[in-house]
């Protein structure tokens, strides 16, 4: 599964650390779930979506 989670959070200047604790992770989480090594519970995910303004479908997606 493919995120746009990098690219949004620079987009916005905000770092690794700054979006890990309004989402309430560790920045290594946050790294994690960037480079498709880990995949968030659904609750960060709508959390992650939140601070991004989107859907969790737009921020999160498979490729085809």
């Amino acid at each position: 599964m493919n995120n746009d989670i990098q690219n949004r959070r620079e987009a916005i200047h905000l770092s690794r650390q700054a979006l890990a604790d309004l989402v309430g992770v560790s920045r290594q989480t946050i790294y994690f779930i960037e480079n498709k090594q880990y995949k968030p519970s659904i609750d960060l995910a709508h959390n992650l979506a939140q601070v991004f303004q989107t859907t969790i479908e737009s921020l999160f997606f498979f490729d085809n």
